[in-house]
């Protein structure tokens, strides 16, 4: 790799070309515009190629420049990606897990602290995002995910399967909860778009009406913020609201429950041989989640 330019005269040359003149490149670099003009010299002299003409009103780009232009700032990106994975990539005393925002404040967060206690020496960060997470590029130790597995060129193990129930807060029309499904069917709803009423309504023998209104979210965090506030009632994961059915922060409205379709996972890189770090929180988990079934059953 010899015959690559030195770094800063390459800054200096990409700046100027997208920003269309040395001065505003060198606002930009914080350097003097004398030291833009030289490093685009020094990179015009070690090519043997000129990059711009120069006229009376500033540079112009000569065709090979914008060319060159084009394919530096390609390569300066992807050396800032690069730099910015180095960086991002757990070291050996970080655990990094990757999860929904709802899992981890409903359900890992309140039993993350025995794994802090019995593995002190580990710093856990937890990596929450509504869309599924790279493992590829090495970003997270572990993910835990729903779906139905088969995710391509990642190891996966099955953790548990959920179900839907509905729920309310105690103070939803004043304590006046509905007796039928008919009656839950009349109440404000507020859904999640991961929690379809198809099947419950099909268990409850009670038809889905076709036009809903009320409140739509994405984030379950927020279809139970609004149920806490007394808002409407949601059908939601058995995951997220246990707790705080237990707590008497809400209520189970009905005995009938259905099947959630996406079981969670565990998900990391393929590899021969698991971390240390990685074989510790697949146990703790492990022996978490048959705690909680037991429970639940």
């Amino acid at each position: 790799m010899n015959n690559i330019p030195p770094l800063t005269a390459l800054r200096c040359f990409e700046a100027a070309a997208r920003l269309g003149g040395v001065t505003l490149a060198a606002r930009e670099l914080h350097v003097t515009h004398s030291a833009v003009s030289q490093q685009i010299r020094i990179l015009e002299d070690t090519m043997g190629v000129a990059l711009f003409v120069r006229e009376a009103r500033g540079l112009r780009l000569t065709e090979e420049g914008r060319l060159y232009a084009l394919e530096i700032r390609s390569a300066l990106r992807d050396i800032a990606n690069a730099t910015l994975l180095a960086q991002t990539r757990p070291q050996e005393s970080e655990l990094v897990i990757a999860t929904l925002p709802s899992f981890a404040l409903h359900w890992l967060l309140p039993r993350l602290s025995s794994f802090r206690e019995r593995h002190p020496y580990y710093r856990v960060r937890l990596q929450t995002s509504l869309e599924i997470q790279d493992m590829r590029h090495g970003l997270a130790d572990i993910s835990i995910r729903m779906g139905q597995g088969h995710w391509p060129g990642l190891a996966q193990k099955e953790l548990f399967s959920d179900e839907l129930l509905i729920v309310a807060a105690p103070h939803f029309n004043e304590g006046q909860f509905p007796r039928s499904a008919e009656e839950v069917m009349a109440c404000p709803l507020i859904r999640s778009t991961d929690a379809p009423w198809t099947d419950w309504c099909r268990a409850a023998n009670v038809r889905e009406p076709e036009n809903v209104s009320g409140l739509f979210a994405n984030d379950s965090n927020i279809v139970l913020g609004a149920v806490l506030l007394g808002q409407g009632i949601a059908l939601e994961r058995r995951t997220l609201v246990a707790d705080a059915i237990a707590r008497g922060e809400l209520v189970q409205i009905t005995d009938i429950h259905v099947p959630y379709p996406y079981p969670y996972w565990l998900v990391w890189q393929q590899r021969e041989v698991l971390s240390v770090k990685q074989t510790h929180f697949m146990e703790w988990i492990g022996a978490e989640v048959k705690r909680y079934l037991d429970r639940a059953a």
